[in-house]
C-alpha cells in the first residue's frame, strides 16, 4: 500500500506564489512518475505537471514558464512551485505517483486533493 500526504494549498492574491508538497510513503520498492494534476469541477482532470526517473518533465500549456515541478527521490516527494498564479489557475490539485511495490507490483495513487484558490 501507498499513502500520499499533500500539503501547500490555500488562497493566494492574482500574481502571488504557492508551493505544493506530496510525500509518498508505504511499500514502495521504486518510483518513475511523479506529477500533479487540476480539476475544477464540471471538467475533467487535467495534467499540470510530472517528473519521469531520468529527469524529465512535462507540463501543462498553460502553466509553462509559471510552474516548476522538482522532486527529491530521498525522500519520495514532489514539489510544485507555482508563481504568477491567475485565476483561472484556480482548482483541486492532486498527486500522483507510479512506481512499483516492494512485492513487485505497480501502482498508481493519488493524494486526496489540495486547493488552490486565487482570488482578490
Amino acid at each position: 500500500q501507498v499513502q500520499l500526504v499533500e500539503s501547500g494549498g490555500g488562497l493566494v492574491q492574482p500574481g502571488g506564489s504557492l508551493r505544493l508538497s506530496c510525500a509518498a510513503s508505504g511499500s514502495i520498492f521504486s518510483i518513475y512518475a511523479m506529477g500533479w494534476y487540476r480539476q475544477v469541477p464540471g471538467k475533467q482532470r487535467e495534467l499540470v505537471a510530472d517528473t519521469i526517473s531520468g529527469g524529465s518533465t512535462n507540463y501543462g500549456d498553460s502553466v509553462k514558464g509559471r510552474f516548476t515541478i522538482s522532486r527529491d527521490n530521498a525522500k519520495n516527494t514532489v514539489y510544485l512551485q507555482m508563481n504568477s498564479l491567475k485565476p483561472e489557475d484556480t482548482a483541486v490539485y492532486y498527486c500522483n505517483v507510479k512506481g512499483s511495490t516492494i512485492a513487485t507490483i505497480r501502482f498508481t495513487s493519488w493524494g486526496q486533493g489540495t486547493q488552490v484558490t486565487v482570488s482578490s
